[in-house]
């Protein structure tokens, strides 16, 4: 008895070839959906940004897990939405769909039995529902007030038996839905982040330079002439040490001194103590807005690696006038990254 090409393949290649077998199927799968979307997709959308008030996402087995993950997805960009287990809107929640709400039904087949009840009565109580279904015809796809087609012409598990390709379609759809929906209704990363408060995402998008600058008596500033005694002095003493910002006689910035301007003075200068602020001084120096994300000021950070940015308020009546002070270890300390 002759032994096939597959019988002679490690068990690793075996397994990696029936993972790219996997992959190339359910890649198909998804990237038939863009054939498909037409106006009943639009008209979804329209249902989802227009609702006044929540989308209850519903569906069995692996519809409904799929289900529970398009809810989350919905929720976060903007679209408030819960998961209805059908089985239990038999029993009384059902109560959970109120007015203005939309319903989001998901059956690959179209006709599970436990969706007859929640379909009659969204029939009775005029209540739109979004249908995603492999089967248009079925009838959850005929209840449908927009009914979006996700048939496969394969799953992937090798005896069709196991729902693969199917709800990685079905999963695809209800991210093309809601993208879309953020979209037509402008939500923005500001959004985003404050649905997402927690972790580094929260973080990097609420985060301002405000929220983390040392402000006030915190602050080491000195005149253009100031001895350079009193600039070290100054520089040493206050909360952030190894820099004074250089201020005008108006109290606008106009120079920063810092240890590197030391070093490179100690180089052209006998006695650099006897200088003045002024004769150390980078001009120019670089600010940032107390307005402007945190997660601006590491970019500037590293754009021109520098350590410290001094804060003003460009909004102001003073926009010149020193406001702030932030240093590289306060932002890494906010844990932005």
């Amino acid at each position: 008895m002759k032994s096939s090409p597959a019988d002679l393949m490690s068990p690793l290649s075996r397994d990696a070839e029936e993972a790219r077998r996997v992959f190339e199927i359910e890649a198909r799968a998804v990237l038939a959906l863009r054939d498909r979307i037409q106006g009943t997709f639009t008209q979804a959308v329209e249902l989802i940004t227009q609702c006044r008030g929540k989308i209850v996402v519903t569906g069995m087995g692996k519809s409904g897990l799929v289900g529970r993950k398009i809810a989350a997805t919905l929720s976060s960009t903007g679209a408030p939405s819960v998961f209805l287990h059908p089985a239990e809107g038999l029993h009384g929640d059902l109560g959970v769909i109120g007015t203005g709400d939309v319903v989001l039904a998901i059956s690959y087949g179209g006709e599970q039995p436990e969706l007859e009840a929640l379909l009659r009565y969204c029939t009775r109580k005029g209540v739109p529902l979004i249908a995603i279904t492999g089967k248009v015809n079925s009838t959850l796809g005929r209840a449908g007030t927009a009914t979006l087609d996700v048939h496969v012409d394969e799953e992937a598990c090798p005896m069709g038996l196991a729902p693969t390709a199917s709800t990685t379609a079905t999963l695809a759809m209800g991210d093309a839905l809601a993208v879309a929906a953020l979209q037509r209704r402008g939500f923005k990363a500001e959004d985003f982040a404050e649905l997402h408060p927690g972790g580094a995402l929260g973080r990097r998008l609420l985060t301002r330079v405000a929220d983390v600058m040392h402000a006030g008596e915190a602050l080491p500033l000195v005149k253009a002439d100031t001895p350079m005694r009193e600039v070290i002095s100054v520089m040493t003493q206050k909360e952030v040490r190894g820099v004074a910002g250089v201020v005008d006689e108006k109290g606008h910035l106009v120079g920063v001194v810092t240890d590197g301007d030391l070093r490179r003075r100690l180089e052209k200068s006998q006695n650099p103590l006897d200088d003045r602020a002024r004769d150390l001084m980078s001009r120019a120096p670089k600010t940032v807005d107390a307005a402007e994300l945190a997660e601006k000021a590491l970019f500037m950070m590293e754009q021109f690696k520098i350590q410290t940015l001094f804060v003003v308020q460009r909004d102001s009546a003073d926009p010149h006038r020193p406001v702030g002070l932030l240093h590289l270890q306060d932002l890494l300390a906010s844990k932005l990254r």
